[in-house]
C-alpha cells in the first residue's frame, strides 16, 4: 500500500512515491521538450512526461499505489475541444498576452471588486486575461473549447475522465470567489466563458474517480487506484512542511526564495493586495496563505560563485564538497554594515517592478570577498524581512520559517536569516516539499489518515531548531532600517 505524489512545473513533472508511513520509495523526474517558445507550454507534451514518471516511479516502488495527487504552477491552462484534444499550446504567467484585455477588465469590473472577490490584484499573468486574449485574437481556438482546463484539472481529465479542481489552483485564475469558494460567472463572462467550461472546484484532498481503466493498464497502476485533488504548488508545499496554523511559515530557498505563510482568515484588505500578495485558500478548511518572494535567491549565490568565487569553486572540487559549503567556512563570522539591493533581476513582492536594479553599497578598499559574500546572503534576507514587516502589518505575523530547498543545507545562511529575522529557523528533512504535501493529501483522500496534521509525524522530519543571536539581531535591526533607506533610493534612481 503506498501513495503518490505528482509534481507539474513549467519545466518539467516529478513524481514520488512514499508507503502509508511517510518513507520514499522511488522518484522520476522529465524535463519537457520544448515546444518552440519560453513562453508556452503543450499539454501533450506535458502529458507524454507526465506518463512517464508515474509509470518509472510506480514500477520502482515495489508496492501498490493506492492514491495519487497532484501539484501544479498555476495560471496557466489547456482548452481542449469536445473530444479531449488540446487545441493550442498553454500560455505561461510570463507571457505578456492578455494585458489589454486585463486593463478594460479592470475599468468595467472595477480593481477594487476583482480584489475582493478573487484575492489577487489584477494583472495579465492570470486566466482570466489570457481568456479574453484567445476570445479576441484566437476565435479559432475559442469556439472550438469545450474546457479550459487549469494543469492539475488537465492532469485529472486525463486519468479519470472527469473535470475537477481544488481550491487553491482555481484561485490562480484570477476568477474564483475564494470566501464563497465557487467560480464567479460575472468575472468569466468578461472573457465570454462560462462556469461549465471550467473544472468543478472541490477542496483538496477529494477523491475525484478511480483511475481509468486503459490509462491504468499503460502506466501499470492498479485500476482501483484513486485520484485525488492536491493543490497549487506554493500550497503543497506549505501542507508538506506542516505549515497549518498561523504564526508558521515555509521558506522555500532556491533559485527564486518563496516565504509562505498561513493564516486563518481571508485578508482582503487594499495594503494587502496592492502590495500583490495574493490570498489563496489552503488544503486546510478555514486557512489561507499568501506568496512573498524574490527573484533572486540563491541566484545570486551563483552569480556571485561564477563571476567572483572561481578559485574557491576549484579548491571545493579538488575537496569533494560543495562549493556553497566553501563559501560558507569562507565568509564573514560576524554581520556587515554593506547593504546589498538584491533586485538583480527587478523586484518581486511587494513591488513587482521588473526595472528595480540591485546595488552593492557601503564597499571600502579594505572590504574583503568574506565580507561580500556574507553581505549577500544579509541582502536577500533584508528583502524577506522587508516582506514580513509589510505582512506584520497585514495581521500575518511570522514566528517560526521551515526552511527547504537548497539554501536550507547552509546553517550559515539559516543564523545570519534568524538573527535578522528574529525568527526561529527549522531547516526540514525534506528536498521536494510540495510532492510531500501531494503524498499526504493522496492519504488523506484515501482515508489513510484522518487529516493532513495526522499525517504530518510521518512525513515531516524537523532538523534542530537555529534561535536568533540577540547581539547580532540588535546590530541587524540598525542595518535593517539603512537597507530600507537604501532600497528606497535605490528605486528612485531607476525608476
Amino acid at each position: 500500500m503506498a501513495l503518490m505524489g505528482l509534481d507539474i512545473g513549467t519545466t518539467g513533472c516529478k513524481a514520488m512515491a512514499f508507503s502509508i508511513d511517510g518513507w520514499p520509495l522511488s522518484y522520476a523526474y522529465r524535463e519537457y521538450e520544448s515546444c518552440g517558445s519560453v513562453y508556452e507550454v503543450n499539454g501533450d507534451i506535458i502529458w507524454k512526461n507526465i506518463k512517464a514518471v508515474l509509470r518509472e516511479s510506480s514500477s520502482g516502488a515495489g508496492e501498490r499505489i493506492d492514491a495519487l495527487s497532484i501539484s501544479s504552477f498555476g495560471e496557466s491552462f489547456v482548452p481542449i475541444d469536445g473530444g479531449g484534444r488540446v487545441l493550442m499550446n498553454s500560455l505561461l504567467y510570463s507571457d505578456s498576452r492578455g494585458t489589454e484585455q486585463c486593463a478594460r477588465f479592470k475599468q468595467e469590473f472595477g480593481e477594487v471588486k476583482i480584489m475582493q472577490i478573487t484575492g489577487v490584484k489584477p494583472q495579465p499573468m492570470y486566466s482570466l486575461a489570457k481568456f479574453g486574449y484567445l476570445r479576441e485574437q484566437k476565435k479559432d481556438v475559442f469556439e472550438k473549447a469545450h474546457k479550459f482546463l487549469l494543469m492539475e484539472s488537465f492532469c485529472i481529465y486525463k486519468l479519470t475522465g472527469e473535470y475537477a479542481i481544488d481550491y487553491s489552483l482555481a484561485s490562480r485564475s484570477m476568477a474564483f470567489d475564494i470566501t464563497k469558494k465557487k467560480w464567479c460567472g460575472e468575472l468569466l463572462s468578461l472573457a465570454g466563458v462560462t462556469q461549465e467550461q471550467m473544472a468543478a472546484p472541490v477542496p483538496s484532498g477529494t477523491i475525484v474517480a478511480c483511475i481509468l481503466p486503459d490509462v491504468a493498464f499503460e502506466l501499470g497502476l492498479p485500476e482501483k487506484l484513486l485520484v485525488v485533488t492536491g493543490g497549487h504548488d506554493q500550497v503543497c508545499a506549505a501542507t508538506g512542511a506542516g505549515i497549518t496554523k498561523p504564526g508558521l511559515a515555509i521558506d522555500g530557498i532556491g533559485t527564486v526564495e518563496c516565504i509562505t505563510p498561513a493564516f486563518d482568515h481571508p485578508i482582503l484588505q487594499p495594503e494587502f493586495l496592492n502590495n500583490n500578495y495574493a490570498c489563496v485558500p489552503h488544503s486546510i478548511d478555514g486557512m489561507y496563505v499568501t506568496c512573498a518572494f524574490n527573484f533572486t535567491g540563491g541566484i545570486l549565490l551563483k552569480w556571485f560563485r561564477d563571476n567572483f568565487a572561481k578559485s574557491e569553486a576549484a579548491a571545493a572540487r579538488a575537496e569533494g564538497v560543495s562549493v556553497y559549503q566553501m563559501l560558507d567556512r569562507m565568509g564573514a563570522r560576524k554581520p556587515t554594515d554593506l547593504i546589498v539591493i538584491p533586485h538583480f533581476s527587478g523586484s518581486a513582492t511587494p513591488d513587482m517592478n521588473e526595472a528595480a536594479r540591485g546595488a552593492f553599497l557601503g564597499l571600502r578598499l579594505d572590504t574583503s570577498m568574506p565580507e561580500l559574500y556574507r553581505a549577500l546572503l544579509e541582502g536577500i534576507t533584508y528583502e524577506m524581512a522587508y516582506n514580513m514587516e509589510i505582512l506584520d502589518r497585514c495581521g500575518i505575523r511570522i514566528d517560526e520559517l521551515r526552511a527547504v530547498g537548497g539554501g536550507a543545507k547552509s546553517s550559515y545562511w539559516l543564523r545570519i536569516k534568524a538573527s535578522i529575522t528574529g525568527c526561529r529557523i527549522i531547516a526540514l528533512d525534506i528536498a521536494e516539499a510540495g510532492i510531500v504535501g501531494a503524498a499526504m493529501l493522496a492519504g488523506v483522500g484515501l482515508g489513510a489518515y484522518g487529516s493532513v496534521k495526522e499525517a504530518e509525524p510521518l512525513f515531516i522530519h524537523q532538523k534542530p531548531p537555529i534561535e536568533p543571536d540577540p547581539d547580532e539581531n540588535k546590530i541587524y535591526a540598525e542595518n535593517y532600517l539603512r537597507y530600507k533607506a537604501a532600497r528606497e533610493a535605490v528605486a528612485k534612481l531607476y525608476g
